[in-house]
């Protein structure tokens, strides 16, 4: 399955309750749960002390794990992300693979010359009003964290109208950086070193 998605993913104010009280008390509805269990592969020949983590990042293969209310579901992932000359994300797109069973994925990944390089866990929740979404992504060992995604929104196709709207919903979130990279920092503190 192939995703092209834009999103803008910034650092909450305050704890995710104070988050959530707020916009539950502005007509936000709760539309989904779910947790992520990510573990992220790289080729075993990538020269990890001379690459950044966006460099080393654009070469892995991510094996998912889904968690819902409905049950399971397991996936590998690509990512491609397109920067512009200040780091901020251009657009992205992603392929999905479904697999049956991820320590079997990480197998065949092993078998092909991937190694594990990280872990990252998230629970999340999405909350809506009308057509606009906000996903709010509690990341194990992180801030909080609030992504936005425009696939969730009518009418809105490109990141500028996205980041617009946002600031008319006035919620309380880091205006300086739209583009957190929580996977770039999770790795930045398991390398021991800022690759950034």
């Amino acid at each position: 399955m192939n995703s092209k998605e834009n999103e803008i993913t910034l650092k909450i104010k305050g704890s995710a309750e104070e988050f959530i009280t707020y916009v539950k008390a502005r007509g936000y509805k709760m539309e989904e749960k779910f947790h992520l269990y990510d573990t992220y592969l790289v080729p075993d020949n990538l020269d990890l002390e001379n690459m950044t983590s966006r460099e080393i990042l654009s070469k892995a293969l991510i094996i998912r794990t889904r968690t819902d209310d409905e049950g399971e579901n397991h996936y590998i992932t690509y990512k491609k992300k397109e920067f512009d000359e200040k780091g901020n994300i251009l657009n992205q797109s992603a392929i999905h693979l479904e697999i049956i069973d991820p320590e079997m994925g990480e197998k065949l990944l092993n078998a092909i010359g991937y190694k594990k390089i990280m872990r990252a866990v998230e629970h999340d929740v999405v909350y809506k009003k009308g057509d606009f979404g906000v996903l709010v992504k509690e990341v194990e060992e992180q801030d909080d964290l609030i992504e936005i995604e425009t696939r969730e929104i009518d009418g809105i196709r490109t990141i500028e109208e996205l980041i617009k709207k946002l600031k008319e919903e006035n919620l309380p979130v880091e205006l300086d950086n739209y583009f957190v990279k929580k996977a770039e920092i999770i790795l930045d503190k398991v390398l021991g070193k800022n690759h950034s």
